[in-house]
Parts: C-alpha cells; sequence; structure tokens
C-alpha cells in the first residue's frame, strides 16, 4: 500500500473548487487543461483562462502534475482519489468533529465518486491514517 500524504499543519489542502477540478480528474485519470475546463465549467462558471490559472496553481501545491503526451500538456492527479478522501475526511474527524477514531468508510456509500469496491479500501487507509496520527495529549 502507498504511504499516506500527511494533511498536518503543513499541507495545502485542496480548496472546494480544486477538488472539483481534481474529481474530473479521478475520473478521467489524464485530461488536458482544456478537457478539465469543459468538464468543470456548468460547476465552477469561470472563464478557460481562470481554469488555467488554477491548473497553474495545483501544480505548485503538487496537487496535479504535468505530463505531455504527443506534445500535448495533460494534466493528471498528484495523489489518488482515495488517498485524498481518506486525509481530508481524517482532518474532518480530527480537527471538527475531534474525533479519536476516524469516520466510517460507510459513510461514503451512495457516493457517485466512490464506488462500492473502494469502500474497503478507503476503510483501511482511514484505518492507516488513525493509527498514524496522535491522539489528542499524545503529541
Amino acid at each position: 500500500m502507498s504511504h499516506i500524504y500527511d494533511y498536518g499543519a503543513d499541507m495545502i489542502k485542496p480548496s472546494d473548487y480544486e477538488l472539483k477540478l481534481l474529481r474530473h480528474l479521478w475520473r478521467a485519470q489524464r485530461l488536458s487543461a482544456r478537457e478539465i475546463h469543459d468538464a468543470s465549467q456548468g460547476e465552477t462558471q469561470w472563464s478557460y483562462s481562470a481554469t488555467r490559472k488554477t491548473l497553474d496553481r495545483m501544480v505548485d501545491k503538487d496537487l496535479v502534475r504535468i505530463e505531455s503526451v504527443h506534445g500535448l500538456k495533460t494534466y493528471v492527479a498528484g495523489q489518488s482519489k482515495l488517498q485524498t478522501l481518506a486525509a481530508l475526511t481524517s482532518a474532518f474527524a480530527r480537527d471538527v468533529l475531534d474525533l479519536d477514531a476516524p469516520l466510517p468508510a460507510a459513510a461514503f456509500a451512495g457516493s457517485k465518486l466512490v464506488s462500492p469496491d473502494e469502500i474497503a479500501e478507503l476503510e483501511d487507509l482511514l484505518e492507516q491514517l488513525s493509527a498514524e496520527t496522535p491522539k489528542a495529549g499524545e503529541g
């Protein structure tokens, strides 16, 4: 299993709009800036230049990376969908809900983003993050 990126205090978390763009990348795995813009424009109502600017910032944050395919600049997610969801969910459970245990992955049942087959893997990632994160008062 790959190492989970630490969403600790030093980690820049994806914004709501960055997550909208990432969602399209997770589904397609690789897209050009134009494809990302076309897929997300209904949600963001952005101009193409605003989408490109956001993608540039996401590259700077290592949220996405650029790969050239047949001379075309394409974008791929810098981290898997499940790793990102597990890290964000764990941070929310710890920092907002003040929980020591992770939220159950079953909370994602019915999600359009997470398939039933991915629920078990997400559960494992949440457990791993919970084991790696010091409990309140242990730090």
